[in-house]
This record gives C-alpha cells, structure tokens and sequence, in this order.
C-alpha cells in the first residue's frame, strides 16, 4: 500500500482522496497495525464533484474517459452530506476533515467547523487559483490583494488549514517579500500540493 511507503518515508499526514466509505477506518487499522499511530490521516470528508477541478484535470491530461465522479464525489448543491461524511470519517478515526474545493463552500467549512471538534481543512484547488492568476496577468485585478483576500475568507470561515497552489507565493507576501507574481505557473508548478496561510 502507498500509505506506508508514505509512513515509512516519514509523512506525518496521510490523504487518500477516493472517498470510498470505510476508508479512513481501513487505513487508520492498517497504520496501527505497522506501528504508525502518530501518522495522521486528513480524509477528504466534502468533496464535490466540481468544475474547478479543470486546470489540474487539463495539466495532467486527467479528465476522465468516460463517465464522470459524480459517483463517488458529493452534488454541490448537498450539505447535508457534508454531515453524514464528517461524523462517518469521525468515527472511523479521522484527524483532519477536509472541504474541497475551497471558496465556493465557505458555507460547508463554516458548516463543518460548527459542528466537529476536529480540525478542518479547505483546499483551494485549481481553478480557484487559475482565475486569480488569469485575472492578475489580464491586469483585471490586483493579484496579490485577491489571493490574500481569498485566503483570509477561508480561514475566516473557519478553516484551520488551507492548502493553496498560493503557498509560497502567499509565504513571501506574508514575509514582505516582492516577487513577479503576474506570470501563470506551468503545469509543473501546478502539481504541488502544499499547505500555506496557517
């Protein structure tokens, strides 16, 4: 299983993102049984089947074949699942709960923080970062205001971590370092998975 290469490489959080029911249960054992108690597991607790998904899907040629994931991730316009997932990954021994994508349901990150102990995080995803980027490049906004903005809301609506394509850049705003923050990454870039804005 990847996890324990994981585990064994020295990850201090794992994040399977299937969202197949009794999942983090069945990691969680699996863990403990190899002597890794101390790795934390963030479960994907909302994900929604969303279209801001796109700009990762088209960097990595991921868009599905055929079909879709509307089978396994969650209608935007349903809450109440969002619920039934937190208390189900809860149960199972969960450590973090993750909301995804990020912006576009403030509602269920302030939904999820009112009503679990644990902490809560949003992933800005693709999408949301590209539009800034674009907007920013096109001279439409001011780049570095919305990204800060954006990431604010998130915590404000009661994120506790926010993963962010933003990270470094937000790290050295945050720093009072000046960069070149109009030119879009590459797809490259948009393959890292980081965590920033804490």
């Amino acid at each position: 299983m990847i996890l324990y290469k994981q585990a064994r490489a020295g990850a201090d959080v794992v994040s399977p993102s299937d969202m197949m029911d009794g999942r983090v249960g069945a990691i969680r054992e699996a863990l403990d049984g190899e002597g890794f108690q101390h790795v934390s597991i963030m479960s994907y607790t909302a994900k929604y089947a969303s279209s801001f998904y796109g700009p990762f899907r088209e960097a990595l040629d991921s868009n599905p074949r055929f079909g879709d994931k509307k089978t396994y991730q969650m209608n935007p316009a349903n809450y109440r699942e969002a619920l039934v997932e937190a208390y189900a990954d809860e149960s199972e021994g969960a450590d973090i709960l993750l909301v995804k994508p990020g912006l576009p349901y403030l509602d269920i990150i302030r939904l999820l923080r009112d009503k679990s102990p644990l902490p809560i995080a949003a992933y800005q995803v693709s999408g949301e970062y590209s539009m800034i980027k674009a907007g920013g490049a096109l001279k439409m906004i001011d780049e570095e205001r919305v990204m800060m903005e954006s990431l604010t809301c998130l915590r404000r609506a009661g994120a506790d971590v926010v993963l962010t394509y933003f990270a470094l850049q937000a790290a050295r705003c945050l720093c009072g370092e000046k960069r070149n923050v109009g030119v879009l990454h590459t797809p490259g870039e948009l393959r890292v998975f980081s965590e920033a804005y804490r």
